[in-house]
C-alpha cells in the first residue's frame, strides 16, 4: 500500500529523496517518510517427515487446488511463533520441528511469504472452521494436487520431495 495521506496528521504527502530509496511519500508535517507497506504472513508444509504431506481444502482459496497451512503474522509475532500458531489453529498438530525455506513475494496479493517445512509425530487432524476438508497424503501425488508450477505450495512441496520423499 502506498500512502497519499499522513495516517497520523491526515495531511497530503509530497514525494521527497530519501537516501538511497529514492522518492518517498514524505508529511512536512510530522517530519517522517512513509514507505510503502505490505502484509506478512506464513506458509507451512505440514509433514510426517517421511514422505506424507497435509493437504488442506479451503473452498474460500480455491476450489481448484490443495493449500497448504498459511497465515497472517500478528504484530509482535515472530514468523516460527506464527507457523506453529496456524499449524495448531487450522489442523490441530503440534509441530516437532520447523525448517525456515525462504520468502517468497506473492504479486497477487502484494504479500510476502515465509515459508517454512514442519514435521509432526501427531497424525490426528482436528479442523478450524475455516478449513473445510484436510488430510495427508503422499508427497509426490501432493504435488498434482496444489497450485501449479510457480505457486509457493508447489516449490514447498518439491523441496519436501527433493529431501527424498521422491
Amino acid at each position: 500500500m502506498r500512502f497519499t495521506y499522513c495516517p497520523d496528521c491526515g495531511k497530503k504527502l509530497i514525494m521527497r529523496e530519501i537516501g538511497d530509496e529514492g522518492e518517498i511519500p514524505f508529511c512536512e508535517t510530522c517530519n517522517k517518510p512513509l514507505f510503502d507497506m505490505f502484509s506478512s504472513c506464513v506458509i507451512v508444509l505440514v509433514s510426517d517427515g517421511k514422505d506424507k504431506v497435509v493437504l488442506l481444502r479451503q473452498n474460500y482459496i480455491s476450489r481448484d487446488y490443495y493449500n497448504l497451512v498459511s497465515g497472517y503474522i500478528k504484530p509482535k509475532e515472530r514468523a516460527e511463533e506464527c507457523a506453529r500458531r496456524e499449524v495448531e489453529e487450522e489442523i490441530g498438530l503440534k509441530v516437532d520441528e520447523l525448517e525456515f525455506v525462504g520468502t517468497y513475494w506473492f504479486d497477487k496479493k502484494d504479500m510476502l511469504m515465509t515459508a517454512f517445512i514442519a514435521t509432526t509425530k501427531d497424525r490426528d487432524i482436528k479442523l478450524s472452521k475455516e478449513v473445510d476438508e484436510a488430510y495427508w497424503e503422499d508427497a509426490k501425488v501432493a504435488l498434482g494436487k496444489v497450485h501449479p508450477e510457480g505457486s509457493v505450495s508447489y516449490t514447498l512441496v518439491k523441496k519436501f520431495g527433493e529431501k527424498g520423499a521422491f
